[in-house]
C-alpha cells in the first residue's frame, strides 16, 4: 500500500497530537507552524489530506472575502492539491463559521473541539 501524504497545521495547542493516528494508517504527516508555510510546502508537495483549525476572521479587514485563517490556504489547495480531503477542527463557537467556508471551499469533514483520536481516525482510510 502506497503511503499517503498529511499536512498538520498546527497553528494553536488546541491542536491534538495524533501521529500515532497517522502512522497507524501508513500516513506520513508533515507538521506545519503556520498557513504561510502550509502554501509554501503545498508547492512543494500536493497532500492526500489535511487537518487544520479553523479561526474565525473576528475585527480583521477581511471585508467579506474572507472568513477567517484557512480561506487562502483553501484557495491554494484547489489549485495545487484539488482531491486532498480537508478536515477542519474548530471551537463550538465558531462552528457556523467553519460551515459557511465549506460551502465556498471543498471541505471532507468539520468538527467541534475537542477532537479525538477516534474522531480522525474514523474519517481515514482503512
Amino acid at each position: 500500500m502506497a503511503e499517503s501524504l498529511l499536512f498538520s497545521i498546527v497553528e494553536s495547542a488546541g491542536h491534538p497530537n495524533l501521529t500515532s493516528v497517522y502512522q497507524r494508517r501508513n500516513i506520513r504527516e508533515v507538521r506545519l507552524p503556520s498557513i504561510r508555510k502550509a502554501i509554501q510546502e503545498l508547492r512543494r508537495q500536493c497532500p492526500d489530506y489535511v487537518v487544520a483549525e479553523f479561526f474565525y476572521g473576528y475585527g480583521n479587514n477581511y471585508a467579506g472575502a474572507n472568513l477567517g485563517n484557512l480561506d487562502v490556504f483553501l484557495a491554494s489547495l484547489q489549485k495545487y492539491a484539488p482531491t486532498a480531503r480537508v478536515i477542519v477542527m474548530v471551537d463550538k463557537q465558531e462552528q457556523q463559521h467553519a460551515e459557511r467556508l465549506a460551502e465556498r471551499y471543498p471541505v471532507f469533514a468539520v468538527l467541534a473541539h475537542p477532537v479525538s483520536a477516534a474522531d480522525i481516525d474514523a474519517l481515514l482510510p482503512a
